[in-house]
């Protein structure tokens, strides 16, 4: 029988890891009253949401004028549904009386024809569904949604899925084969008509999601038309070179064979098709979500798992143009990533893709929340040098801090709604089977073949190399627990019950039999070593360079530690790295890693310029995970260094 790779439900997951549980705690304790004063527009000293405001202008029920990004009703959806995760878990009890309050308010603001976009509602009623190239209409639908859905399913509570089921309707309605020949400018309402469609078994949102799939870039491309006429009324004058690959309509999904244009566009879209392949059973979506997935991440991906290299428009390049001071790395782009990893795992049952989902989580999505959980990465660089990210530069995109808010807003609440939501990412199941996805602390309660099984996750793989699963389940029939196996866990031993066993590998999980009730025990004992890693020779930025690695966690240097101009730092590829204590202040207990390097200087001295005079000299060097940089002092930071032969 083929496998059925699901989610078990959130609410039978609770995350005990130290790092991110330490996550989890400050989403729901502090994040979530933060961001809902940020949408309130009460905390001084960031830029204003307008959010809150531009519901009520929409229900009647506040005078002025709605505000803000065209698409910032999506950061109320996103709070929702990371309120949801929360409670789905245990947490954020206290936030439940707003979220209902909210989701009235949001009720209120919807017109009787089921349609809901406050920037139409009150700028502009006679232009809906004219500019999809711009106006995010379907992209706001989309998160409101999956954020109905994840409500409805940690709540009970359906209001705010009778409201996104109202505004689905009016979709299929207007965008039903030979009415409207649109599609969504910004792809995100496809998968969530995918996921609505799950949630109440409604085949017709699937089936629209599926359309808009296989209309999308045949003949003239849409997007491109409807700007044309747009004109003078275009809300975002500045993209002026607006083009089809940068919505990918360049050519219809299915023939697309590399990572083109927006880079969180392309996520969502790459998303919405690889959930496509697999509800309908489609060989050439799926073939085409390959294609797609190796070219992003074997072609286009940072070693951090941020991908998107241009600062301007957010977008893929070229195969190998991966700059390191100046690229963009939109933290929502590796949050896109993951979900496609994860489907694409879903789709084929093979663990490698959530070696990338793993690499982008520990690293780019970790690093754009700060540790009190208040301050946020929109761009993710790997090299900092904070005197020269200035306005009115091309570095004007980098920041050398976190920030409190931004006046484009997704990437707070996109970090926020993945991290609430992690349990998703660390385990699945089919019918005969658990899969243990991501090593990271947490307890399931699912049931398997009639049995109802319980499973704790101990994971000190960072310490010891070692993870602990205590297994219980009531009855007697045999299931099997499939354990990801990434590269770096050299020579894992797998003990259960005592007793060494040699479990088969199968598309890189270890496949363990469990044949009996009750309690047992399985520990994995592995080696974690400090790796360094080249790019390839086609990464013209990395040339001669080397980063390090332990386990999934890139490593950088800060100027804290390491002192300043980075760049003059080499390190020779045979140099031994030692783990060290955790640093205080800096969550989950992360080793520090140490090793001895050289600091070149031209003995030029403050001359500009001058005859070399090249001088090598010791230093001492420690580095820390990349996801937890900017945690302490601003100032440098690098994660490439110059490799010493």
């Amino acid at each position: 029988m083929k496998q059925n790779i699901t989610t078990p439900a959130l609410q039978n997951i609770r995350i005990t890891d130290p790092l991110f549980g330490h996550y989890a705690d400050v989403i729901a304790e502090r994040l979530l009253p933060y961001q809902w004063e940020v949408l309130n527009d009460r905390v001084p000293g960031v830029e204003k949401s307008c959010c809150i405001h531009n519901f009520r202008v929409a229900a009647g029920e506040s005078t002025g004028q709605r505000e803000g990004a065209v698409f910032c009703d999506t950061d109320a959806y996103k709070w929702l549904e990371a309120v949801a995760y929360c409670l789905a878990s245990g947490k954020g009890k206290q936030y439940e009386q707003t979220a209902d309050e909210l989701i009235d308010l949001i009720g209120r603001a919807q017109e009787p024809d089921g349609y809901l976009d406050t920037y139409y509602t009150v700028l502009h009623p006679d232009r809906k569904w004219t500019n999809l190239a711009e106006g995010h209409e379907l992209y706001c639908a989309g998160h409101l949604m999956e954020a109905a859905v994840a409500y409805t399913q940690a709540t009970g509570k359906d209001k705010i899925l009778k409201i996104a089921c109202r505004l689905a309707d009016l979709i299929c309605q207007v965008f039903a084969e030979g009415k409207h020949p649109g599609y969504p400018g910004h792809p995100e309402l496809e998968l969530a008509l995918m996921k609505l469609s799950r949630a109440t078994g409604e085949k017709k949102y699937a089936l629209q999601a599926k359309y808009f799939l296989e209309i999308r870039g045949k003949g003239a491309p849409y997007l491109m038309e409807e700007l044309r006429k747009t004109g003078k009324d275009r809300i975002f004058p500045e993209f002026s070179d607006y083009t089809p690959n940068y919505a990918q309509e360049h050519m219809p999904p299915v023939q697309q064979t590399t990572a083109e244009g927006h880079a969180v566009r392309a996520m969502y879209l790459y998303s919405a098709m690889a959930d496509a392949a697999k509800e309908f059973g489609d060989p050439e979506l799926k073939a085409a979500c390959r294609t797609l997935w190796e070219n992003t991440t074997g072609k286009r991906m940072y070693i951090t798992g941020g991908i998107g290299s241009s600062g301007h428009l957010e977008r893929f390049t070229t195969d190998y143009d991966l700059p390191n001071d100046r690229m963009y790395c939109e933290s929502c782009a590796s949050v896109g990533l993951m979900m496609f990893g994860q489907r694409m795992a879903a789709l084929t049952g093979d663990a490698k893709y959530y070696d990338v989902v793993e690499r982008a989580l520990c690293n780019t999505v970790l690093g754009g929340i700060s540790a009190q959980g208040d301050r946020y990465f929109y761009v993710n660089p790997l090299e900092v040098w904070p005197d020269n990210c200035l306005p009115g530069t091309s570095m004007a995109h980098v920041k050398p801090v976190r920030q409190g808010w931004f006046g484009v807003a997704c990437c707070p609440a996109n970090i926020a709604r993945t991290l609430a939501s992690l349990g998703q990412y660390i385990f699945a199941q089919d019918e005969k089977s658990v899969y243990i996805n991501q090593f990271i602390s947490a307890s399931l309660k699912t049931v398997i073949r009639e049995t109802e099984v319980r499973l704790e996750l101990q994971s000190d793989l960072m310490h010891s190399g070692s993870i602990r699963l205590d297994i219980d389940s009531d009855k007697a029939k045999p299931f099997t627990v499939r354990i990801r196996v990434p590269d770096y866990w050299e020579e894992p031993v797998f003990v259960l019950e005592e007793k060494t066993i040699a479990p088969v590998i199968e598309n890189g999980y270890a496949v363990v039999a469990v044949s009996y009730a009750g309690k047992q025990t399985l520990t994995v004992s592995g080696r974690l070593t400090p790796r360094w890693a080249a790019a390839s020779d086609h990464v013209r930025a990395d040339a001669g360079q080397m980063a390090l690695l332990y386990g999934p966690y890139v490593y950088c240097l800060e100027q804290t530690d390491n002192g300043t101009e980075l760049p003059s730092l080499f390190v020779a590829p045979d140099t031994r790295v030692q783990a060290g204590a955790p640093i205080e202040g800096l969550p989950g207990h992360m080793p520090t890693l140490h090793f001895e390097g050289m600091r070149l200087s031209s003995g030029v001295g403050d001359s500009l310029y001058g005859a070399p005079h090249f001088t090598l000299r010791h230093q001492s060097l420690t580095a820390i995970p990349y996801g937890l940089w900017c945690n302490r002092e601003p100032g440098e930071m690098q994660v490439w260094l110059k490799a010493l032969l």
